[in-house]
């Protein structure tokens, strides 16, 4: 079974983050998307990011029933900040069964060279990316294990609906309604 690892803060998980995990769970051949909640980004601040279990919630709820799709907490109890190519050590020790591909955006493909140990990621894994609009996807589009998918991509980011929450405003549609539903019934992001 081949699994594709899609790595983010999900500070909240929006409508774009499933449409490009169900795109490369559907388009691709990827058996299954573990949509990786991670705690904490070596790349950037913790200071924003909602409690790991209140973002793994979320992620859930936005899945509701895709059976192709799960959410994935494996960074939890691995040492922090998580850096990928330790996970995934951790991942392919854990399941032999599986074989593991990485998900990301261009922006990320582009800055793959400040990952650790970057190289080693991209000489034993497959590397699924989603273009943005306006990134340069760098040299290392046109390795042999980076696939560059054409998915479709929403103009929303995480940093927009913690703003529209804390001013009052709605994030109907911007978000699955189970998430909706739930974070207009607690105070999380307020």
């Amino acid at each position: 079974m081949k699994v594709g690892l899609f790595f983010g803060s999900f500070n909240p998980i929006h409508v774009g983050h499933l449409i490009i995990a169900n795109h490369m769970a559907t388009h691709t051949d990827l058996d299954r998307v573990w949509m990786v909640v991670s705690p904490q980004n070596p790349l950037k601040p913790k200071k924003s990011l909602a409690r790991d279990y209140d973002r793994l919630h979320l992620v859930r709820l936005g899945i509701g029933e895709n059976l192709r799709i799960e959410a994935s907490n494996v960074e939890f109890d691995l040492p922090q900040p998580s850096y990928t190519v330790d996970t995934l050590a951790f991942l392919q020790e854990k399941y032999p069964d599986k074989t593991f591909a990485l998900i990301m955006g261009g922006d990320n493909l582009a800055s793959l060279h400040l990952w650790k140990n970057y190289e080693h990621l991209l000489e034993n894994f497959d590397i699924y990316v989603y273009q943005r609009p306006g990134v340069d996807l760098s040299s290392f589009a046109s390795h042999p294990r980076v696939r560059v998918e054409t998915a479709p991509l929403l103009d929303i980011s995480a940093t927009y609906i913690r703003d529209c929450i804390r001013e009052g405003k709605s994030i109907r549609y911007l978000v699955p309604e189970a998430v909706y539903n739930y974070l207009e019934a607690n105070t999380l992001y307020r």
